[in-house]
């Protein structure tokens, strides 16, 4: 698709759509009044229902190979109707920073401890650095973002929001792992997706008659909550699952630290957020994370097989 390297395709098409995924939170910001969990469970089970309706014909040539490890269906399912209710209630008990923080950059960790330990894979020293790299970039522009933390919380619910953002980040990390896996049993990407979104749909939606106040209110409200499901949600992960066939779960995650840019770059340049000079620094850490993951490096194995 993106010439004859299978694996910088892979990369490029990740990369394509963690920006789509970036201008969610300036999409959303467009509808104040609806609840990020609202605006979450719809986006996520929209995109759903769309995935299982456009891989209908690929699902039913997939069906045998699905239902031989439904363990793993039924993880990444639940995975994906867990994310979006720990991710957005982890900034709103630990503010915006603390929630960002903690579930984004722990996504690729918690993949990366998935690969090795259940699926016995190694891990590079060039994913440790670009690791690094891209962590420290995602703190630097989170301190460098003046949006409103909450400060009137008290410790008991600031520690819940961290533990909610952690859940958060092995929600992510799981359904990514889950779709590798499916995809390396010989699943299409487009059935492991459907399959999982799908699954995750029937447990969202319902929770809209609880979160979903003034989400439909006029046409404006209709519009942002149609783009969140068709275009990130729906487009975006079919590129995403299509990509998991060229790269690991652990490269795709890291690569999906771009995400944060995308959004700290429209937030500032179409809702007029403010963004100091550490946040600028952390792009430039995050780029330089990127620049590993496209870059060809000698192979270095940085964590040993079990003997």
């Amino acid at each position: 698709m993106f010439g004859n390297n299978p694996t910088t395709s892979g990369v490029l098409i990740v990369v394509i759509a963690s920006v789509i995924w970036g201008t969610t939170g300036t999409a959303a910001s467009l509808i104040p009044d609806v609840s990020a969990l609202a605006i979450g469970a719809f986006a996520m089970g929209g995109g759903g229902l769309l995935l299982f309706f456009n891989a209908r014909h690929t699902l039913r040539q997939d069906k045998t190979r699905l239902l031989a490890r439904p363990g793993l269906l039924l993880c990444g399912g639940l995975s994906v109707a867990i994310y979006p209710l720990a991710f957005y209630s982890s900034m709103r008990f630990s503010g915006v920073a603390i929630g960002t923080v903690i579930s984004i950059a722990s996504a690729p960790l918690f993949t990366v401890l998935l690969e090795r330990l259940i699926s016995k894979k190694y891990v590079s020293l060039k994913w440790f650095i670009s690791f690094l790299f891209g962590t420290a970039g995602i703190v630097l522009m989170t301190m460098g973002r003046q949006d409103s933390v909450i400060q009137n919380q008290g410790h008991l619910l600031r520690y819940c929001g961290v533990g909610l953002g952690l859940i958060a980040g092995l929600g992510y990390s799981a359904y990514s792992w889950c779709a590798r896996q499916m995809i390396e049993n010989g699943v299409h990407s487009k059935s492991s997706m459907a399959g999982m979104f799908g699954l995750a749909a029937c447990l969202l939606l319902p929770s809209l008659f609880l979160t979903g106040d003034h989400l439909f209110a006029d046409g404006k409200h209709i519009a942002v909550a149609m783009y969140m499901a068709v275009v990130p949600m729906f487009v975006g992960y079919l590129l995403f699952g299509y990509g998991l066939r060229y790269i690991e779960a652990s490269q795709a995650t890291l690569i999906t630290l771009l995400e944060p840019v995308v959004a700290a770059l429209f937030a500032v340049f179409f809702v007029g957020e403010k963004f100091s000079t550490t946040g600028w620094y952390g792009m430039g850490l995050i780029a330089v994370c990127l620049l590993f993951q496209v870059v060809k490096w000698p192979v270095v194995k940085a964590w040993v097989p079990d003997s």
